[in-house]
């Protein structure tokens, strides 16, 4: 019989048998090889830009809304879990900004919806009842609650100082919501509620920290594999980035 006809040809054979070098202990020992991540940013400022968004909307009472109960939902599934587990993901790519910014303003969502959750924690009736059943107690816990993350959002954008305009501007109104809404809770108007134009004021600086903060996320993502333009986020002359790029311009 022919080799051609044999069915034990090479090419006919169901199995390469071929040598190949196994690590020893099947690799438990072998350093594993360098993966590279994904940049968790665009998530996490994405879900703080739709919750901020929601929540900002609100407060300059848009449609008449005058109850916030609807933002439970996105500062629990959104604001505040995936940009918490984002925040967690910086930490692993070793961005520590990212990390205290994004899981600190996570772990604000999750507060801030545990608050407004009626029934389940009884953190506002628990407040109101401490006061003979007056809200203003709980108004101004709110205001204070406000004012702390204020303050750490004030150490953050000294922190900005150095990157660029966009990233700088919104870390600014979003300060300025902070103080404006802290303010409005602290000083109420003459019936006991928070001050309706100044809470409309923090609303909009609300606003505008959302819309940048999908601007930088947006930043972050598009390049030139899947969009047809990229937006500039402005960096400040003497950020590490632009004099980078005077530096290389002048060796040209």
């Amino acid at each position: 019989m022919s080799s051609t006809n044999s069915p034990l040809e090479k090419d006919s054979m169901p199995f390469d048998h071929r040598m190949a070098r196994l690590p020893a202990y099947g690799g438990e020992y072998v350093p594993p090889a360098p993966r590279k991540f994904a940049n968790p940013a665009p998530l996490g400022l994405s879900a703080f830009a739709l919750t901020t968004f929601v929540l900002g909307c609100i407060n300059m009472g848009t449609r008449n809304i005058t109850e916030a109960n609807i933002v439970i939902g996105p500062a629990f599934g959104y604001g505040g879990l995936v940009q918490l587990l984002a925040g967690m993901w910086e930490m692993a790519v070793g961005n520590t900004f990212g990390a205290t910014a994004l899981s600190s303003y996570g772990g604000f969502w999750i507060a801030f919806a545990i608050i407004l959750t009626p029934g389940g924690f009884q953190v506002a009736g628990a407040l109101e009842k401490a006061d003979n059943g007056s809200p203003a107690m709980l108004f101004d816990s709110l205001g204070l609650f406000l004012m702390g993350f204020f303050i750490f959002t004030f150490i953050l954008l000294l922190c900005t100082l150095r990157s660029s305009v966009a990233f700088f501007s919104l870390f600014f109104c979003l300060d300025m919501a902070f103080l404006v809404l802290g303010i409005g809770y602290l000083q109420r108007n003459d019936k006991g509620l928070p001050n309706p134009p100044v809470i409309k004021a923090g609303g909009c600086f609300a606003l505008l920290a959302a819309f940048l903060a999908w601007y930088n996320a947006l930043a972050g993502i598009a390049d030139s594999t899947n969009s047809f333009f990229t937006l500039p986020v402005f960096h400040f002359p003497w950020s590490d980035h632009a004099r980078g790029r005077k530096s290389a311009r002048d060796t040209v």
